[in-house]
């Protein structure tokens, strides 16, 4: 506030303040705030107007986006579409071309996350084909459906006609679908095993079995016309099992009670429309009318874009010019592009599948993949040797063969120093869980078929079918035992007392190195085995395994092994490497072929378009075969630790 000063002399420094200096100081002050109130004024004015006229730009840009969209019409819905039938194998894919043509299990489960981590993917249909899979195959895709589904992401199933194995993937997704006339086979599961002393009395052949285990029923199916009881007391435990399984799957997936599932399984198989109405269909459609299902789940109008081919690598086919051939001649040689090397740490995957035997893995057109010792040392020294490999998972899928080579891989991992994570698929049993036993870590499948501990020994007496044929044999020997794995004469009781103490020793051993690995008391690792084989579900209750899960369950477990967190990237190295074309085709160069390039192609096409054609039939006729082949190969293995993998469940 301003004080008015009394008048005084000029020369006294003070300023002098008379009613005229304050009248003229007011006006002036009171000016200058008009000024500012205007000034003031006007700016906030000039905001006002301003946010308006944004307001107004924001309003005609967004008339002017909905004029857009609705001049463009509705709005696209792309649904990726995968086949799943027949069957998957596992391991490393051949080079270019042959390939980029075979689809693993790996591939379709690798489309199914890429689907379900796709912003440009709205949903995924699953055209189901009748498949013939096992239970470890069939809980690997279920599994990753589920994880698609948790994403976030509608999965639909289309199922053409229903097997039991083709529905329980359909009822993995949320809606199952079938074509009017087809059928739904729900009627529960039978296994098959094929006995095969009958015939080999009528051609005049003895089979010589020394088992040791009252389970070890690996031999039975050659010297005997039936199962013993202990054999159907085991094989009944895994159905029981496997039908549980299916039952409380189905249940949780149909939104009914177990009882309730085992009444429909009693009174099956359906037609379509029956299945519908007892509520194990969502609905009957016919492939083509798939896209008005799915725009039942959107309320406005949309239209529905089918991607038929979806994550499918495209193959190039053009073999024109030299250029053409050169690239034809590297495909069929197996020669590929260098890969890219590149620093992030990795996991090796070691795919042990197929019966064991001693030397080289090789591939038959009827038994499928043979796994040989060396060719499995040589992957686990390659990745023991690879200093970007920082853990190895060993996915198993055998029924075991010879003592000798499961003694031999189980020894190389053993001495591997990375750790060493087993996934087991449909079955790792007998030697291929001998092989598994001295890992870090153990899953199976719900479904796998493991266990199996005991040894046999078996040879065949061919003397009477030599017979039939007119065929004399003359023996000259020195010692009581020379001929104790001739293929003229059946053992001696000297020669039975010899091979039962050594399987006796063997069996020692892998009890011994089972409970080792397991960290179990012998005593009780014995109770377990005896050659009983257990489902996965069974196997981790009785402490043979670690826990039920998948091969991606099991990278995640080496990855922790390793030191390495949940999120660092890691690339997967799949070894052994797969076989190349011309190996395919002509045969190992190195061991010899039995049959020439043009026979072994003629043979192989015609098997394949057997199993494409009568894929179930297949697999019935190349299992009975599959056992043939097993009792073939056993000349050259004294000492067996396989199981009776002739088993088919339906």
């Amino acid at each position: 506030m301003l004080r008015r000063l009394s008048a005084t002399d000029s020369n006294s420094g003070r300023f002098a303040w008379n009613s005229l200096s304050w009248e003229v100081f007011h006006g002036v002050a009171f000016a200058i705030v008009l000024c500012v109130s205007h000034v003031v004024m006007t700016k906030a004015e000039a905001g006002d107007t301003k946010v308006v006229a944004q307001a107004t730009a924001t309003s005609k840009k967004e008339a002017k986006a909905e004029k857009t969209e609705k001049e463009a019409g509705p709005k696209t819905i792309t649904w990726a579409q995968i086949t799943i039938k027949n069957d998957y194998t596992e391991g490393a894919k051949a080079a270019g071309l042959f390939g980029d043509l075979e689809e693993k299990l790996t591939d379709i489960q690798k489309r199914l996350m890429s689907a379900g981590e796709d912003k440009n993917i709205d949903g995924i249909f699953l055209n189901i084909q009748p498949t013939v899979m096992g239970r470890g195959t069939l809980n690997e895709i279920t599994t990753t459906i589920a994880k698609v589904r948790a994403m976030g992401k509608p999965v639909y199933a289309w199922v053409e006609s229903g097997n039991a194995g083709d529905y329980l993937i359909g009822a993995a997704c949320d809606k199952v679908y079938q074509p009017e006339a087809s059928m739904l086979m729900l009627t529960g599961l039978q296994m098959e095993i094929g006995f095969y002393k009958d015939m080999l009395d009528k051609l005049g052949v003895k089979t010589e079995v020394l088992a040791v285990g009252d389970y070890k029923a690996a031999g039975e199916p050659y010297s005997r016309s039936h199962m013993s009881p202990a054999y159907k007391e085991e094989m009944e435990a895994i159905i029981d099992s496997l039908y549980d399984q299916m039952v409380t799957a189905l249940a949780k997936s149909r939104n009914k009670s177990n009882d309730e599932i085992k009444k429909l399984i009693d009174n099956g198989p359906y037609s379509s429309e029956q299945a519908y109405k007892l509520g194990l269909l969502d609905g009957l459609c016919y492939q083509d009318q798939f896209d008005d299902l799915i725009k039942e789940r959107y309320k406005e109008e949309v239209v529905i874009k089918i991607d038929e081919k979806y994550g499918k690598k495209k193959v190039d086919l053009d073999f024109e010019g030299f250029g053409g051939m050169v690239k034809m001649m590297n495909l069929l040689m197996g020669i590929e592009a260098e890969p890219k090397k590149n620093l992030l740490p990795k996991v090796a995957i070691i795919y042990a599948v197929g019966p064991i035997m001693t030397g080289k893995s090789m591939n038959d057109p009827l038994s499928g993949s043979v796994m040989g010792s060396e060719t499995i040392i040589k992957a686990v020294k390659e990745a023991s040797d690879n200093q970007n490999v920082k853990a190895i998972v060993l996915r198993v899928d055998s029924p075991g063969g010879s003592a000798l080579a499961s003694d031999l891989m189980w020894r190389a991992l053993e001495e591997c120093k990375k750790p060493i994570v087993v996934s087991m698929g449909n079955v790792a049993a007998s030697g291929g869980y001998y092989i598994s036993m001295g890992a870090d870590y153990i899953y199976a499948e719900p479904g796998t078929i493991t266990g199996s501990i005991g040894v046999i020994s078996m040879k065949l007496a061919l003397e009477g079918l030599y017979e039939k044929f007119g065929i004399n044999t003359d023996i000259i020997s020195r010692g009581k035992n020379s001929g104790i794995m001739s293929s003229t004469s059946p053992f001696t009781e000297e020669q039975k007392t010899a091979m039962r103490a050594l399987s006796l020793d063997i069996y020692g051993q892998f009890t011994r190195k089972a409970a080792e690995g397991r960290k179990m008391k012998l005593e009780d690792l014995v109770k377990l085995a005896g050659g009983r084989v257990y489902t996965g579900e069974a196997a981790v209750k009785n402490h043979l395994i670690d826990e039920v899960g998948t091969l991606t369950d099991a990278i995640a477990k080496a990855k922790s092994l390793a030191g390495l967190a949940d999120d660092t990237k890691i690339d997967e190295l799949s070894l052994p490497k797969a076989t190349s074309p011309f190996e395919a085709l002509f045969g190992d160069v190195e061991a010899g072929v039995s049959m020439n390039g043009a026979s072994s192609n003629l043979v192989l096409s015609q098997m394949q378009s057997l199993k494409a054609t009568f894929p179930e039939q297949f697999k019935l006729v190349s299992q009975h075969l599959n056992g043939l082949w097993g009792l073939l190969q056993l000349h050259n293995e004294p000492q067996m630790l396989m199981m009776p993998y002739s088993i088919i469940v339906r």
